[in-house]
């Protein structure tokens, strides 16, 4: 059986010196996605929207990676003082790959700043700073604690009766946490399935698609050493077949 080709979208790194711009993307979404059985392909930040129909057009799934904020101008917000790195160039691709997939009804897992894409895509909004908007007693920014990406630092409720729940086969899920922002109002047709204990949303779904799944935590990173977080990669690749 033919493996099955796996788009994930990459960031930019910004030039440096005499250097030129990147493209960006760390190494575990690729090998979380080989171990499962799929074909990394890797999709550059571009503002060549015109190209995303191009794109998925080989593609038989869509891996939305984490990054830098969104541009709040996407949701129709001002900037808060406290927004961090954005990169328009990835905003300019990522939201019209987003829609084409959902169109298309093409298998799509989105991670991190991923969700945060799907959501916006589908005219959700986020927090822009959740320390300053919105609060909590849970470090959501495990990197300002030093503490490794493939180190756990919080546990997530899972709805039960829910693709997120059937694929890990439990209503708990340790997870690693590097984001700032989080899902405010829930783009159309979303449904939430996971929370951490301060009720930020964690995981959504879509039931009226084939197969769309977004976390807000980085299931690459921590893959090699959790069975969960290995299922979901397993399950994504399993259902592009």
């Amino acid at each position: 059986m033919a493996r099955k080709i796996i788009g994930i979208t990459c960031a930019t790194a910004p030039r440096q010196g005499l250097e030129s711009a990147r493209q960006t993307l760390n190494r575990p979404y690729a090998w979380a996605v080989e171990q499962a059985g799929g074909v990394p392909l890797f999709i550059p930040a571009t503002s060549y929207t015109e190209n995303a129909n191009a794109y998925l057009s080989v593609l038989d799934g869509l891996l939305l990676s984490g990054g830098v904020d969104v541009s709040p101008s996407q949701y129709g917000e001002e900037d808060d003082p406290e927004l961090g790195e954005v990169d328009p160039d990835r905003d300019s691709i990522e939201l019209p790959l987003t829609r084409l997939a959902l169109e298309q009804d093409m298998p799509l897992f989105a991670i991190c700043r991923g969700v945060q894409i799907l959501n916006i895509a589908l005219c959700g909004t986020l927090y822009q700073d959740l320390p300053s908007q919105r609060g909590s007693w849970i470090q959501h920014q495990q990197r300002l604690a030093a503490i490794p990406r493939h180190c756990v630092t919080h546990t997530i409720h899972i709805e039960p009766d829910t693709r997120l729940h059937q694929i890990v086969g439990s209503t708990r899920m340790a997870t690693n946490s590097f984001h700032h922002q989080a899902l405010k109002q829930i783009g159309a047709g979303l449904c939430v399935t996971a929370h951490a204990r301060d009720g930020i949303i964690e995981a959504v779904e879509s039931p009226k698609h084939r197969y769309v799944l977004g976390v807000q935590f980085h299931p690459e990173e921590t893959a090699a050493v959790d069975e969960k977080s290995r299922l979901l990669f397993e399950d994504f690749v399993r259902a592009v077949g």
